[in-house]
Protein backbone atom coordinates (compact mmCIF):
# COMPACT_ATOMS: atom_id res chain seq x y z
CA UNK A 1 0.00 0.00 0.00
CA UNK A 2 0.89 3.82 -0.30
CA UNK A 3 3.11 5.70 2.04
CA UNK A 4 1.23 5.60 4.95
CA UNK A 5 1.69 9.65 5.40
CA UNK A 6 0.35 10.07 2.04
CA UNK A 7 -2.84 7.69 3.15
CA UNK A 8 -3.25 10.23 6.14
CA UNK A 9 -2.93 13.12 3.52
CA UNK A 10 -6.06 11.73 1.52
CA UNK A 11 -7.67 10.54 4.34
CA UNK A 12 -8.02 13.94 6.03
CA UNK A 13 -8.76 15.26 2.34
CA UNK A 14 -12.08 13.13 2.90
CA UNK A 15 -12.84 14.34 6.35
CA UNK A 16 -12.46 17.91 5.18
CA UNK A 17 -14.55 17.68 1.98
CA UNK A 18 -16.24 15.01 3.22
CA UNK A 19 -16.40 13.57 -0.07
CA UNK A 20 -14.43 10.73 -1.64
CA UNK A 21 -15.27 12.16 -5.10
CA UNK A 22 -14.15 16.05 -4.19
CA UNK A 23 -10.57 14.97 -2.25
CA UNK A 24 -9.47 12.63 -5.49
CA UNK A 25 -10.19 16.24 -7.69
CA UNK A 26 -7.96 18.15 -5.32
CA UNK A 27 -4.92 15.55 -4.84
CA UNK A 28 -5.14 15.20 -8.51
CA UNK A 29 -6.00 10.84 -8.00
CA UNK A 30 -8.74 8.86 -8.72
CA UNK A 31 -11.47 8.27 -6.72
CA UNK A 32 -10.36 5.15 -6.50
CA UNK A 33 -7.59 5.60 -4.84
CA UNK A 34 -9.34 7.49 -2.17
CA UNK A 35 -11.28 4.45 -2.08
CA UNK A 36 -8.37 2.07 -0.83
CA UNK A 37 -6.64 4.40 1.02
CA UNK A 38 -9.75 5.15 3.49
CA UNK A 39 -10.51 0.84 3.32
CA UNK A 40 -6.66 0.52 4.35
CA UNK A 41 -6.84 2.39 7.57
CA UNK A 42 -10.06 0.80 8.61
CA UNK A 43 -8.50 -2.14 8.50
CA UNK A 44 -5.47 -0.78 10.29
CA UNK A 45 -7.40 0.81 12.83
CA UNK A 46 -10.37 -1.65 13.21
CA UNK A 47 -12.68 1.10 13.22
CA UNK A 48 -15.29 2.48 10.23
CA UNK A 49 -14.16 5.84 9.58
CA UNK A 50 -16.85 6.68 6.90
CA UNK A 51 -20.53 6.13 6.88
CA UNK A 52 -21.10 5.14 2.91
CA UNK A 53 -24.55 5.19 0.77
CA UNK A 54 -24.91 5.47 -3.07
CA UNK A 55 -25.36 8.97 -2.53
CA UNK A 56 -22.85 10.39 0.25
CA UNK A 57 -20.21 9.60 3.08
CA UNK A 58 -20.44 11.12 6.24
CA UNK A 59 -17.02 10.79 8.92
CA UNK A 60 -17.69 9.04 12.14
CA UNK A 61 -16.64 10.04 15.35
CA UNK A 62 -13.30 8.14 14.84
CA UNK A 63 -12.28 9.57 11.85
CA UNK A 64 -12.70 12.79 13.07
CA UNK A 65 -10.58 11.83 15.86
CA UNK A 66 -7.83 10.33 13.79
CA UNK A 67 -8.10 13.22 11.31
CA UNK A 68 -7.76 15.86 13.90
CA UNK A 69 -4.46 14.04 15.60
CA UNK A 70 -2.98 13.65 11.85
CA UNK A 71 -3.11 17.23 10.78
CA UNK A 72 -0.58 18.89 12.69
CA UNK A 73 1.54 16.00 11.78
CA UNK A 74 1.06 16.57 8.26
CA UNK A 75 1.62 20.15 8.40
CA UNK A 76 4.60 20.03 10.57
CA UNK A 77 6.34 17.46 7.95
CA UNK A 78 5.35 19.98 5.01
CA UNK A 79 7.37 22.62 6.70
CA UNK A 80 10.30 20.18 6.91
CA UNK A 81 10.52 19.49 4.07
CA UNK A 82 9.65 22.70 2.78
CA UNK A 83 12.82 24.30 0.64
CA UNK A 84 13.76 27.40 2.04
CA UNK A 85 12.47 30.56 0.39
CA UNK A 86 15.85 31.82 -1.08
CA UNK A 87 17.21 34.72 -0.58
CA UNK A 88 14.85 36.18 2.26
CA UNK A 89 15.28 36.40 5.86
CA UNK A 90 13.52 33.26 6.76
CA UNK A 91 15.26 30.72 4.01
CA UNK A 92 18.89 31.74 5.48
CA UNK A 93 19.08 30.69 9.09
CA UNK A 94 21.87 28.48 11.05
CA UNK A 95 25.14 28.21 11.69
CA UNK A 96 28.32 29.13 9.87
CA UNK A 97 31.47 28.60 10.40
CA UNK A 98 34.62 30.59 8.98
CA UNK A 99 37.92 30.96 9.50
CA UNK A 100 40.23 34.17 8.59
CA UNK A 101 43.77 35.11 9.65
CA UNK A 102 42.87 37.84 12.46
CA UNK A 103 44.04 40.84 10.43
CA UNK A 104 41.90 40.48 7.54
CA UNK A 105 39.23 38.83 9.87
CA UNK A 106 38.72 42.19 11.39
CA UNK A 107 39.73 44.55 8.37
CA UNK A 108 37.87 42.97 5.72
CA UNK A 109 35.58 40.77 6.64
CA UNK A 110 33.85 42.16 9.89
CA UNK A 111 31.90 44.81 8.26
CA UNK A 112 30.46 42.76 5.40
CA UNK A 113 29.43 40.27 7.97
CA UNK A 114 28.11 42.54 10.25
CA UNK A 115 25.73 43.17 7.62
CA UNK A 116 25.01 39.98 6.77
CA UNK A 117 23.60 39.82 10.37
CA UNK A 118 21.95 42.31 10.52
CA UNK A 119 19.98 41.32 6.88
CA UNK A 120 19.59 37.76 8.17
CA UNK A 121 18.51 37.70 11.99
CA UNK A 122 18.55 33.74 12.28
CA UNK A 123 22.34 33.55 10.56
CA UNK A 124 24.91 32.35 13.00
CA UNK A 125 28.45 33.48 12.43
CA UNK A 126 31.07 31.46 14.39
CA UNK A 127 34.24 33.75 13.65
CA UNK A 128 37.76 32.06 14.03
CA UNK A 129 40.16 34.81 13.27
CA UNK A 130 43.82 34.23 14.25
CA UNK A 131 46.91 33.15 12.15
CA UNK A 132 46.57 29.87 12.39
CA UNK A 133 46.16 27.10 9.64
CA UNK A 134 43.13 25.62 10.16
CA UNK A 135 42.16 21.91 9.77
CA UNK A 136 39.28 22.23 7.35
CA UNK A 137 37.60 19.35 7.69
CA UNK A 138 38.64 18.20 11.16
CA UNK A 139 37.13 21.86 12.38
CA UNK A 140 34.22 21.85 10.16
CA UNK A 141 35.18 24.90 8.49
CA UNK A 142 32.28 25.57 6.57
CA UNK A 143 33.74 29.21 4.56
CA UNK A 144 37.70 30.23 5.12
CA UNK A 145 39.86 33.02 3.59
CA UNK A 146 43.67 32.27 3.22
CA UNK A 147 46.66 33.98 1.90
CA UNK A 148 48.62 32.12 -0.79
CA UNK A 149 47.77 29.67 -3.38
CA UNK A 150 45.12 26.71 -2.97
CA UNK A 151 46.10 23.90 -4.84
CA UNK A 152 43.68 21.27 -2.92
CA UNK A 153 40.94 20.01 -5.36
CA UNK A 154 38.33 19.31 -2.49
CA UNK A 155 37.85 23.54 -2.14
CA UNK A 156 35.77 25.60 -4.35
CA UNK A 157 38.14 28.70 -4.64
CA UNK A 158 37.84 31.98 -5.70
CA UNK A 159 40.36 34.92 -5.69
CA UNK A 160 38.79 38.13 -3.49
CA UNK A 161 42.19 40.51 -3.84
CA UNK A 162 45.85 40.16 -3.30
CA UNK A 163 48.19 41.00 0.04
CA UNK A 164 50.84 43.48 -0.46
CA UNK A 165 53.60 43.10 2.34
CA UNK A 166 55.60 46.49 3.56
CA UNK A 167 58.28 47.21 5.55
CA UNK A 168 57.30 50.23 7.85
CA UNK A 169 58.43 51.84 11.31
CA UNK A 170 57.64 55.41 12.89
CA UNK A 171 59.64 57.92 11.48
CA UNK A 172 61.15 58.35 15.20
CA UNK A 173 62.69 55.12 15.52
CA UNK A 174 63.79 55.62 11.87
CA UNK A 175 65.83 58.78 12.18
CA UNK A 176 66.82 57.31 16.03
CA UNK A 177 68.27 54.32 14.22
CA UNK A 178 68.69 55.07 10.57
CA UNK A 179 66.53 54.08 7.72
CA UNK A 180 68.38 50.61 6.03
CA UNK A 181 68.98 50.98 2.49
CA UNK A 182 68.99 46.84 1.85
CA UNK A 183 67.54 44.38 3.46
CA UNK A 184 70.68 43.48 5.29
CA UNK A 185 70.55 46.28 7.18
CA UNK A 186 67.37 45.61 9.31
CA UNK A 187 69.83 43.96 11.49
CA UNK A 188 70.97 47.46 13.16
CA UNK A 189 67.40 48.32 13.94
CA UNK A 190 64.95 46.75 16.74
CA UNK A 191 62.46 44.62 14.96
CA UNK A 192 59.74 42.14 15.62
CA UNK A 193 59.20 38.60 14.40
CA UNK A 194 56.04 36.64 13.31
CA UNK A 195 55.73 33.02 14.69
CA UNK A 196 53.76 30.23 12.49
CA UNK A 197 51.56 29.00 15.05
CA UNK A 198 51.44 25.71 13.33
CA UNK A 199 55.06 25.04 13.16
CA UNK A 200 56.68 27.27 15.90
CA UNK A 201 59.21 28.82 13.54
CA UNK A 202 59.60 32.31 13.06
CA UNK A 203 58.52 33.58 9.06
CA UNK A 204 61.32 35.12 7.41
CA UNK A 205 60.68 38.81 5.69
CA UNK A 206 59.70 38.22 1.87
CA UNK A 207 61.57 40.78 -1.01
CA UNK A 208 62.01 40.51 -4.67
CA UNK A 209 63.41 37.93 -6.40
CA UNK A 210 62.64 35.07 -3.74
CA UNK A 211 64.85 36.97 -1.15
CA UNK A 212 64.30 36.40 2.50
CA UNK A 213 65.45 38.01 5.65
CA UNK A 214 65.60 35.74 8.46
CA UNK A 215 65.09 37.29 12.07
CA UNK A 216 67.19 36.19 14.60
CA UNK A 217 66.87 38.43 17.98
CA UNK A 218 63.80 39.92 17.58
CA UNK A 219 62.75 42.68 20.35
CA UNK A 220 59.34 41.48 20.11
CA UNK A 221 57.91 37.41 19.30
CA UNK A 222 54.72 37.91 18.14
CA UNK A 223 51.74 35.11 17.35
CA UNK A 224 49.54 37.64 15.12
CA UNK A 225 50.20 40.46 12.61
CA UNK A 226 47.78 42.72 14.89
CA UNK A 227 49.93 42.80 17.76
CA UNK A 228 52.77 42.83 15.82
CA UNK A 229 51.14 46.59 13.84
CA UNK A 230 50.60 47.66 17.63
CA UNK A 231 54.15 47.79 18.10
CA UNK A 232 55.24 49.11 15.09
CA UNK A 233 52.56 51.92 15.64
CA UNK A 234 53.94 52.57 19.48
CA UNK A 235 57.55 52.70 18.15
CA UNK A 236 59.29 50.15 19.36
CA UNK A 237 60.05 48.27 16.21
CA UNK A 238 60.32 47.68 12.80
CA UNK A 239 58.03 45.13 11.27
CA UNK A 240 57.31 43.48 7.73
CA UNK A 241 53.37 44.08 7.66
CA UNK A 242 50.24 43.74 5.54
CA UNK A 243 49.85 47.40 3.55
CA UNK A 244 46.01 46.36 4.71
CA UNK A 245 46.87 47.38 8.12
CA UNK A 246 49.43 50.18 7.06
CA UNK A 247 47.98 52.30 4.92
CA UNK A 248 46.02 54.86 6.94
CA UNK A 249 49.34 55.61 8.78
CA UNK A 250 51.28 55.81 6.18
CA UNK A 251 49.06 57.95 4.59
CA UNK A 252 48.87 60.67 7.19
CA UNK A 253 52.37 60.13 7.70
CA UNK A 254 52.72 58.28 11.00
CA UNK A 255 54.28 55.78 9.43
CA UNK A 256 57.17 55.48 6.81
CA UNK A 257 57.48 52.57 4.72
CA UNK A 258 61.42 51.48 3.74
CA UNK A 259 62.74 49.31 1.29
CA UNK A 260 60.17 49.55 -0.85
CA UNK A 261 62.21 49.10 -3.80
CA UNK A 262 62.42 45.36 -2.57
CA UNK A 263 58.70 45.20 -1.94
CA UNK A 264 57.87 41.46 -2.84
CA UNK A 265 55.30 40.69 -5.29
CA UNK A 266 51.63 40.52 -4.10
CA UNK A 267 50.35 37.14 -2.63
CA UNK A 268 47.12 36.01 -3.51
CA UNK A 269 44.04 36.49 -0.86
CA UNK A 270 41.36 33.53 -1.69
CA UNK A 271 38.40 32.29 -0.33
CA UNK A 272 37.25 28.96 -0.41
CA UNK A 273 34.41 26.08 1.02
CA UNK A 274 34.65 22.43 0.83
CA UNK A 275 33.41 21.05 -2.16
CA UNK A 276 30.92 18.22 -0.38
CA UNK A 277 27.65 17.93 -1.61
CA UNK A 278 24.55 20.48 -1.91
CA UNK A 279 25.39 24.04 -0.61
CA UNK A 280 23.07 24.94 2.42
CA UNK A 281 21.72 28.30 0.99
CA UNK A 282 22.99 29.87 4.37
CA UNK A 283 26.64 29.11 3.37
CA UNK A 284 25.90 29.89 -0.17
CA UNK A 285 24.72 33.64 1.23
CA UNK A 286 27.65 34.33 2.88
CA UNK A 287 30.14 32.89 0.61
CA UNK A 288 28.99 34.75 -2.38
CA UNK A 289 29.15 38.26 -0.26
CA UNK A 290 32.29 37.77 1.19
CA UNK A 291 33.84 37.11 -2.79
CA UNK A 292 32.67 40.11 -3.77
CA UNK A 293 35.22 41.81 -1.68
Amino acid sequence: MQNQLELLRIFCTAVELQSFKAAAVRLGISPQVVTRAVQFLEQQQGELLFHRNTRQVQATAAAELLAARSKPLLLELDLLLQKPRLNTAEGVSGKVRIAAPLAFGRQLLAPVLADLAQRYPQLQLELMFNDRRVDVIEEKIDIGVRVGFIRDNRFIVRQIGAVQLVTVATPALLQRYGTPAAPAGLSQLPYSALRDQNSGRIWPWLYQNNMEWQPVHPRFICEDSDTEFQLVQQGLVIAQVPLLLAAADLRSGKLQSVLSQFEPEPWPLYIYRPQRGPVPERIRVVFDALSTL
